[in-house]
């Protein structure tokens, strides 16, 4: 009786090559994104996103394979056991999967790492990026503000803490909307010295709150999907809902409370990227910006955290339009 595969995981197998095609593998991954298409001759087949915390890959199962309906009445978020051989795309990782089989909860429990290795997270310590953000709130010196901000937070509460900022763009992983707002907190503090026209409160209270209409449109554990409200209207939506509740029952002056709402409405710049509105005040312009560059930063950090040995560019990536450059600079010879 032939040695059971050894399981693998995505990262592993994205440090095949070409010329590793046909190795057959094993692995324990999570159903990210599933769709059901019909090709031109009338047969249905699936594009499947599978995936564990150290990245994800797309594989087309057609009608006629016994994956096919695994995969389709497990749906996404399911975990499955699924068995292939090493296969690519234009370049990129497209196993051929052969078997596939849905792993219960308990099994899921009983298997040492199995949870663990499936779920991403951030980096940096959730505890400690929880404390720094309520170090944050109460910095903020004008007093309507601070309690407006602390009132969407004691809203929401917990949610915000493990939620991810996106199903696949950038901090696409548990506490990944935390790490996000932290690093653009400490963007702006960085950053206020060099623009005296920004008001330092308000634009960290929009930085603060700018994504917390995120808990709201996101759902699921093992895989992150936008929710009914989530897709009906939006983070953007969301968060001026939750933002403009807090600043009522705070008694923020109207003009403060419409600045800030419209922080919220503007900060992802463009309308097809979702923005309501273009940023017209000079909080909303500073907020957008910083958004972007950590939005753009934490895909490229991403990308170096997952990138295999040896490889040297990722596979392209959308938020930059290009792949990234993984090997390092040489170190530095001069004296």
């Amino acid at each position: 009786m032939a040695d059971p595969l050894p399981l693998l995981t995505v990262r592993e197998l994205k440090a095949f090559e070409t010329g590793d095609t046909g190795r057959v593998f094993t692995s324990v991954l999570v159903i990210k994104r599933l769709a059901t298409k019909t090709a031109s001759n009338g047969n249905p087949f699936l594009t499947a996103d599978l995936g564990d915390r150290g990245g994800s890959f797309g594989s087309t199962v057609f009608g006629d394979s016994p994956v096919f309906e695994v995969l389709k009445s497990a749906g996404e978020g399911a975990a499955v056991r699924v068995e292939g051989k090493v296969d690519f795309y234009q370049g990129r990782l497209s196993p051929r999967l052969n078997k596939a089989a849905l792993i219960s909860e308990e099994e899921l429990a009983a298997m040492p790492g199995a949870l663990e290795n499936l779920v991403e997270t951030a980096p940096e310590n959730a505890d400690a990026l929880w404390t720094e953000l309520n170090a944050f709130v109460d910095s903020i010196g004008h007093d309507e503000l601070r309690m407006t901000v602390r009132g969407v937070f004691e809203e929401i509460g917990e949610s915000f803490r493990w939620s991810p900022a996106a199903v696949s763009m950038h901090h696409a992983y548990r506490h990944g909307l935390l790490e996000h707002t932290i690093h653009m907190a400490r963007c702006c503090k960085a950053l206020l010295p060099l623009y005296p026209e920004v008001d330092g409160d308000l634009a960290l209270a929009g930085i603060l709150l700018h994504d917390t209409g995120k808990v709201i449109e996101y759902e699921g554990t093992l895989s992150v999907k936008r929710s009914r409200r989530g897709i009906l209207q939006g983070h953007v939506v969301l968060g001026y809902q939750l933002a403009r509740k807090a600043g009522i029952k705070a008694k923020l002056d109207p003009d403060r409370l419409e600045r800030l709402e419209h922080i919220v409405l503007s900060h992802q710049g463009e309308p097809e990227w979702g923005a309501a509105v273009y940023a017209a005040t000079p909080e909303a312009v500073f907020v957008s910006m910083i958004d972007n560059l950590d939005a753009k930063m934490g895909m490229v950090q991403r990308a170096l955290r997952q990138a295999p040995e040896g490889v040297e560019f990722s596979e392209r990536l959308a938020g930059l339009n290009s792949p990234l450059l993984l090997t390092k600079l040489p170190p530095n010879q001069q004296a």
